[in-house]
């Protein structure tokens, strides 16, 4: 039986304390204060520090000590509502084959063949974060090329979309795959004119790579689960918990949870380091049980909780696979996928709105944002619940129809502008003009839609900031600027998506996102005021500490 450990910290954490700035924006009526007193790790009075003092002694806690953070702006915690922290901390592991270090195909390969040369033996050669619209070969790698890699181990290189990538002619051969094997529902191993696997595969089709014990997703989900020893995987989550808290996240939603996730949670909170707020979506490969356990409705504490089920509707536009019938510009010979039939998936959603809980669908293109919207306008006809805060994770691109659909249904996007600002261009050359609206966030704003950002972390580092300014400039890394400036929204608007429309996409508005009386003591320290900057230095200002329940758990290195 496990024992796990409390959350209390020590005394001297959870004693009376005002803490001070120049600069305290809680997200709330009062607007900004100077002092805040927290006492037992939650927020009991804003103010001065005389209105602080005066407070902690009618409430009898004797007098306060003060923590003074000088010429600082405060915030609420950020919260990122869609990641997979445990993948994001696995591929720290992994050799980085993104744009900044490789800019074509042979740059890959060499750093690939180093990461073997370092690691003998027998174990996997894995690598991520190549687009192939960024590599100088405007095309995927092959499993031809990851062969000069190794042909006696496995090789795998993951798209930066996370849904599939490339393996070597040794992986293919490892599990049975030939030029005769179906693809499976939900997932395809990609061919080329002549029928020859090319090495490339995608979503379900990457069930292979877990082993013949490992999660098996179906036609869930791309499968991003990969093992590892659970001692690994729980050194991963440790380092995704420092990367989450230097970008002055304090809370996380775990957007595909399996076995592998629940397992490393409870392990890491039974060595008494959880110390990030997770909630956890399941997959709804794990629908069945959840139900049959009785899952029907959050449940958790403070610092892990079960949220709802997530789903899939299509796939990815970075790696080609959202659902567009009539073909990618790109390649007209690709149209991407739909994960369920829509009368299997409306089903699922019925089942699990019946329940009483939430649900979140990753959906890109407006094809799959139909079938998300008929399944939960369907749901609420039937069985209507009041904010039922049903979520379509990713929402690239919703018709204007669309938008207004969302805001009649009460949904909750939840978007990704570090995907806007890494790849932006990447969409206009995947499905040409219609590809400037992604990310349409200043249409959900004026549509009265709440406008939520996340990282999508690992397919973005979790930079709050860097978010933020995305959805204020719409600049990508490369300096251009898509679409008309309505799609935009303010530096005030993206502050609070980040933060109080993130936690009401958890469920959790009633104890994180603002600082206010009786909340969690939840708070990030920035260098500078984001409402004050030039807009395009947001993502500049430094997180100087990122403090939980008035503990501080990542402090920087200025700082300390």
């Amino acid at each position: 039986m496990r024992t796990l450990r409390s959350f209390d910290g020590t005394p001297e954490h959870w004693a009376p304390t005002v803490v001070t700035a120049e600069r305290i924006r809680t997200l709330e009526p009062d607007g900004v204060v100077s002092a805040m007193l927290i006492a037992g790790g939650r927020i009991v009075a804003l103010g001065d520090t005389e209105r602080c003092r005066a407070a902690a002694d009618d409430a009898g806690l004797g007098r306060p000590r003060t923590v003074d953070l000088g010429a600082t702006t405060v915030v609420p915690g950020f919260i990122d509502p869609h990641a997979h922290p445990l993948m994001h901390g696995q591929m720290r592991s992994w050799v980085d084959c993104s744009p900044g270090r490789a800019r074509t195909i042979d740059q890959i390969v060499e750093h690939l063949r180093e990461r073997a040369r370092l690691s003998p033996g027998e174990g996997p050669i894995r690598g991520y974060g190549y687009e192939h619209r960024n590599l100088a070969e405007r095309r995927h790698p092959t499993r031809f090329e990851l062969d000069q890699v190794a042909t006696d181990r496995e090789v795998y290189l993951m798209n930066a979309s996370g849904h599939g990538g490339v393996v070597n002619s040794y992986t293919l051969a490892k599990y049975g795959i030939t030029r005769d094997t179906p693809n499976p529902p939900g997932g395809e191993f990609f061919r080329d004119a002549d029928g020859e696997l090319t090495g490339e595969l995608s979503d379900a089709a990457c069930n292979i790579l877990t082993g013949a014990d490992g999660v098996k997703v179906g036609n869930h989900g791309p499968n991003l689960h990969l093992g590892d020893p659970p001692q690994e995987h729980l050194d991963q989550l440790r380092t995704a918990q420092r990367s989450f808290l230097a970008g002055g996240v304090t809370a996380v939603g775990d957007a595909q949870v399996t076995r592998r996730e629940f397992t490393t949670y409870l392990d890491l909170a039974e060595a008494g380091d959880l110390h990030v707020r997770y909630s956890m979506y399941l997959l709804s490969a794990l629908l069945d049980e959840g139900l049959e356990m009785g899952l029907h409705g959050p449940f958790g504490n403070s610092r892990l909780h079960f949220a709802g089920f997530k789903f899939y509707a299509d796939g990815t536009l970075g790696g080609w696979t959202a659902y567009f019938p009539d073909g990618y510009v790109g390649d007209t010979c690709r149209t991407g996928m739909l994960y369920h039939e829509p009368a299997e998936y409306a089903q699922m959603i019925a089942r699990a709105h019946r329940a009483g809980l939430q649900t979140a669908t990753h959906a890109q293109s407006p094809d799959a944002i139909a079938m998300v919207l008929d399944a939960v306008e369907a749901a609420q006809r039937d069985d209507p619940r009041t904010d039922a805060r049903h979520r379509i994770e990713h929402c690239g691109l919703p018709t204007p129809e669309q938008v207004n659909r969302i805001a009649a249904a009460g949904i909750m996007p939840v978007n990704q502008t570090q995907h806007y600002y890494n790849w932006g261009e990447g969409v206009l050359d995947a499905i040409g003009s219609p590809g400037e609206r992604f990310n349409p966030l200043g249409e959900f704003a004026a549509a009265g839609v709440p406008v939520t950002l996340s990282s999508d972390a690992p397919v973005a580092d979790p930079l709050p900031l860097q978010a933020i300014q995305t959805a204020v400039t719409r600049r990508t890394a490369q300096g251009a600027e898509l679409g008309p400036p309505q799609l935009r929204i303010t530096a005030e608007q993206a502050l609070h998506a980040h933060t109080l429309s993130g936690a009401r996409a958890l469920g959790r508005e009633a104890e994180l996102g603002s600082l206010a009386v009786g909340k969690f003591a939840d708070f990030t320290v920035l260098a500078e005021d984001p409402l004050a900057v030039d807009p395009q230095s947001i993502a500049d200002i430094p997180v100087v500490s990122t403090w939980v329940d008035g503990v501080p758990r990542y402090e920087s290195e200025q700082s300390a």
